[in-house]
């Protein structure tokens, strides 16, 4: 039975009626805009940049032919389709804290999803209020996401975040209790979904019927903080360096190539193609560089304080994964600071590489 508090209690809409949303460019928040839109709501969006997208690092990452289309941005692609305006957000500073000290804990991973929801919404929110929309909204579904995605974590989402009653799930509103702008009758709540759980069919039904037909696929990840992989180089950073401070390049760096740590005091970052050679070149200064002389293969870089023999079996893994790693010897280019010396190696054989090595 509904509260006094819960009535719907008809009040003037605003003309225009504005709301802002987050969006990622995926389904559920292209939906939930449309439905949204689909009641005659002025919609914005908003689309922050934290510096963990797997997305934008891939565009980045695997250079496109000359001559080809740029890398798509999801978010900027479903925001085109839809004809709204999305501001794009970098808070990749300010959401160092989240990653390395989060409130609520991690998930499987290093993924802060509740702090991060909490802080995006926050954020969302703050503009809400300057921009002189009339209240929030997300493509949150009950059920779809095990960390922040919960019955019991919305009502935290809503009060930690400040956004409180102002924060409408289009997709799943049926399914929770009244929000402000449903309350005020400024929402047709009849016209809202009430979807819940991790299958998406409902989504795509729904989709097809509003005429949406280009979306990326489905329960796809977009964070590399849930990847197993990224998640321990990230750790293995935080403790070699005995803290959980991180830059920008740190977490871009951490992107690419195969990390190696032979001993606690250096690792390597070898690249695995041409892609990865031209990314990683974009961050010698700081580091040693080695390359083979005159024979195609990775560009390597080595972090940390290695000694003479350190850079030695260096050069021997870096041609171990080149085109020279057949042959008996082969000359190694090893740039630092401004100073170029040649080492004659081996290419190391692959039973010689501990796999304990590898990060």
């Amino acid at each position: 039975m509904n509260t006094p508090d819960d009535e719907i209690r008809t009040e003037p809409r605003p003309e225009p009626l504005r709301a802002l949303g987050l969006l990622s460019g995926g389904l559920d928040s292209t939906l939930a805009a449309r439905l949204l839109m689909d009641q005659g709501i002025e919609v914005e969006c908003v689309n922050f940049h934290t510096g963990f997208c797997i997305q934008s690092h891939t565009g980045a990452l695997r250079n496109p032919k000359p001559g080809a289309a740029p890398p798509r941005h999801d978010a900027l692609h479903a925001a085109g389709n839809l004809g709204i305006r999305l501001h794009l957000v970098d808070i990749a500073e300010d959401y160092v804290r989240i990653v390395t000290d989060p409130k609520h804990g991690y998930g499987k991973n290093l993924n802060p999803c509740l702090d991060c929801k909490i802080f995006m919404v926050q954020k969302a929110f703050e503009m809400m209020r300057t921009m002189g929309f009339h209240f929030l909204f997300t493509g949150e579904v009950l059920g779809q996401r095990p960390m922040s995605q919960r019955r019991d974590t919305f009502p935290v989402i809503d009060r930690e975040s400040g956004a409180g009653g102002w924060l409408l799930r289009p997709l799943t509103a049926l399914r929770m209790p009244l929000t402000e702008p449903e309350k005020r009758g400024w929402v047709d709540r009849s016209r809202l979904m009430g979807f819940s759980g991790r299958n998406r069919k409902p989504q795509m039904a729904l989709a097809k019927q509003l005429g949406i037909v280009e979306y990326p696929s489905p329960a796809g990840g977009c964070c590399f903080l849930t990847d197993e992989n990224y998640a321990r180089k990230l750790r293995d950073l935080w403790e070699y360096r005995g803290t959980r401070a991180y830059a920008m390049e740190d977490i871009l760096l951490l992107k690419a190539g195969r990390h190696l740590r032979p001993a606690p005091h250096y690792k390597l970052v070898i690249g695995r193609d041409d892609s990865e050679n031209h990314f990683l070149s974009g961050f010698v200064e700081g580091r040693i560089l080695i390359k083979a002389r005159d024979i195609p293969g990775p560009l390597t870089l080595v972090e940390g304080m290695p000694e003479a023999e350190d850079l030695r079996l260096a050069c021997r893994l870096a041609a171990r994964f080149g085109k020279a790693r057949e042959m008996p010897e082969v000359a190694m280019v090893v740039e630092t600071q401004g100073r170029r010396e040649i080492y004659q190696v081996a290419p190391l054989p692959a039973h010689e590489i501990d796999e304990a090595w590898y990060v």
